[in-house]
């Protein structure tokens, strides 16, 4: 499959030929109940993400903070099971945006790898963000992403050696997602100083599009990112606005409108 059937890939070519960058929002599926999360990633397209990250809520998160965690909480508390995920998946869809799941890989594997895929993809899914899951260990997702045309993406982190970097930007589609700082998501009063060398670093390996994400949650600091990187994405503050009742969808609006403007900034 060549790089430029990727749909997430066209999307961030679209904004670099822009001179700017890709704004990626993240929001749980199921949050604060099925249909309320389906109504706040409509939202958030229509605030001017090009890409929005559906979570798929987990009992036992190893990467997400505490905001992220209470609202995949409330969500498996309403009843949300996997198969749910597809209605968000669908739902951003149909506005245009990109539709990623991001999601720890035993929740796939239980499914059956070669099903979700299947299942994804006829929602309209482009792809899976995999934070657990490691290329040498991803044959099997390897495989049902390029019988079912899905982006994958893997990550990269400030330690990652370059052979770590090489042999994860050779296996993933779409972009690889250069983790800003160490440590589980949330927001921060800054961007790490290594993040824009992670992303060279990354470049030089030879991925095509390199995204950065962890910790980015204000317009100042989205709009930094989008000099150096291809995607700048956005979780916990998008989240948060939301309130904990989940259903503060101005707040969410307003937010996403204010990052995506300054992801699309030209440079």
């Amino acid at each position: 499959m060549n790089t430029m059937d990727s749909a997430t890939a066209q999307a961030i070519e679209a904004r670099r030929s822009e001179g700017s960058a890709a704004f990626v929002g993240y929001l749980p599926a199921g949050f604060p109940n099925q249909a309320g999360g389906v109504q706040a990633a409509q939202t958030l397209a229509r605030a001017g993400a090009d890409i929005i990250e559906i979570g798929l809520p987990y009992s036992d998160p190893s990467m997400d903070g505490p905001v992220i965690e209470a609202a995949a909480g409330k969500a498996l508390a309403q009843g949300f099971r996997v198969r749910d995920v597809f209605a968000s998946v669908e739902a951003v869809a149909s506005t245009g945006t990109v539709a990623l799941i991001m999601t720890y890989y035993n929740l796939i594997f239980k499914y059956g790898v070669r099903d979700f895929a299947r299942d994804f993809a006829a929602s309209g899914g482009a792809g899976l963000i995999t934070p657990d899951l490691i290329p040498e260990e991803a044959d099997e997702w390897i495989a049902a992403s390029e019988e079912f045309g899905l982006d994958r993406i893997f990550l990269v982190a400030q330690s990652s050696s370059p052979e770590r970097l090489s042999l994860t930007a050779k296996a993933s589609r779409g972009f690889v997602y250069a983790a800003s700082t160490m440590g589980v998501t949330g927001t921060r009063e800054s961007v790490d100083k290594g993040a824009r060398t992670l992303v060279e670093r990354t470049r030089e390996a030879g991925a095509e599009h390199v995204c950065l994400g962890i910790g980015v949650s204000t317009p100042q600091q989205a709009r930094e990112v989008a000099t150096y990187a291809d995607g700048v994405i956005v979780g916990s503050a998008l989240v948060r606005a939301l309130g904990e009742d989940g259903r503060d969808l101005a707040s969410l609006e307003s937010l996403a409108t204010t990052l995506a403007e300054a992801a699309h900034a030209r440079g």
